[in-house]
């Protein structure tokens, strides 16, 4: 009976050893894969040691030691959020007042990305939401100071601008790790159909003019083009002309010169020359009516003879006498 109790105690203190091994051992495995973490593109990780943040890892795989450290993730792409609707429609948030007391539905939607994992961490406890408060007051504020018709045409992209600059300010004093991306109005239109109606009538409207001014001045830059080339043309034709006469006179005044010239070297025989140059132009367009004795007017006679070209039925000869003038 010993014999076999001692077997039975011995039996039993191995299982115990085996199972106090194995127990070691998966203690040890899961301390090994705990040591090491992957953080991913899309990521920073936070490492504390013993509760305290004390570095900021990037993507790839890393270790920590294990009981001694943890790791934070935080994701590090733009994420955004809506402000003033959700998938059901408008939220009270949409609902503003304008500087001219006129109430809108205006909704907005923010985006943002994570500057500092420590601070986005342990600065505060919820920073998302602390950001959402402080785009509400933001577009509040500056939706305030806009007349109804800036709000809802003309002013969008100025009161974007405002609104952002205001929200970079404030979370620049209140440091909490985050930083505003972008906001921009989603839509914007009065609380009731009718009054939303005559809003877009007047958007109708403005753009209408915006296309008559810009087809008018595409109609003015065709037509500039086409005058200035036309001023272009009449003045060349006034400079040719202009030319033309010069260059006229001054051959005529050459060609004077040179007559004056003849005319000093011998005077008469000039005079005779340019009396039968003269009549040479002005005789064969003239009609010579001759007298009769007795007083009348029977035959007109063209002066051909200047050309050498008379014949008998330029004129009568028979009532040729010679006489009269």
């Amino acid at each position: 009976m010993k014999v076999k109790k001692t077997i039975e105690i011995s039996d039993a203190g191995k299982a115990g050893k085996a199972i106090g091994i194995s127990l070691l051992v998966i203690v040890l495995l899961a301390l090994i894969f705990s040591s090491f973490y992957s953080i991913r593109e899309e990521e920073q990780a936070v490492v504390c040691t013993l509760g305290s943040p004390k570095a900021v890892t990037t993507a790839g795989l890393h270790f920590k030691i294990p009981l001694i450290q943890t790791v934070e993730k935080v994701n590090t792409t733009i994420r955004g959020f809506s402000i003033g609707y959700t998938s059901t429609g408008d939220t009270e948030e949409a609902m503003m007042i304008t500087s001219d007391y006129n109430f809108l539905h205006v909704d907005f939607y923010a985006e943002y990305r994570v500057t500092d994992p420590v601070k986005a961490l342990y600065a505060s406890e919820s920073p998302e939401v602390i950001l959402r408060n402080v785009a509400q007051n933001c577009i509040r504020t500056t939706i305030g100071s806009y007349s109804v018709d800036s709000v809802l045409t003309t002013g969008k992209n100025e009161i974007q601008s405002n609104i952002k600059q205001m929200i970079l300010d404030k979370l620049e004093d209140y440091d909490i790790g985050i930083q505003l991306v972008n906001i921009t109005i989603q839509d914007a239109e009065p609380p009731t159909v009718e009054v939303s109606d005559a809003f877009k009538d007047v958007e109708t409207a403005k753009q209408g003019k915006e296309t008559s001014v810009n087809n008018a001045n595409k109609y003015r830059n065709e037509q500039i083009p086409a005058a200035e080339a036309q001023v272009d043309r009449i003045l060349q034709e006034a400079e040719a002309s202009k030319q033309e006469r010069i260059n006229e006179a001054n051959g005529q005044v050459a060609r004077f010169n040179s007559m004056y010239a003849e005319y000093v070297k011998f005077p008469e025989v000039t005079k005779k020359r340019m009396f039968y140059e003269a009549m040479e132009d002005v005789l064969p367009s003239l009609k010579i009516v001759i007298q009769n004795s007795d007083g009348t007017m029977e035959t007109v006679l063209p002066l051909d003879s200047f050309t050498g070209e008379i014949t008998t039925n330029d004129y009568n000869t028979e009532n040729y006498t010679g006489e009269g003038e």
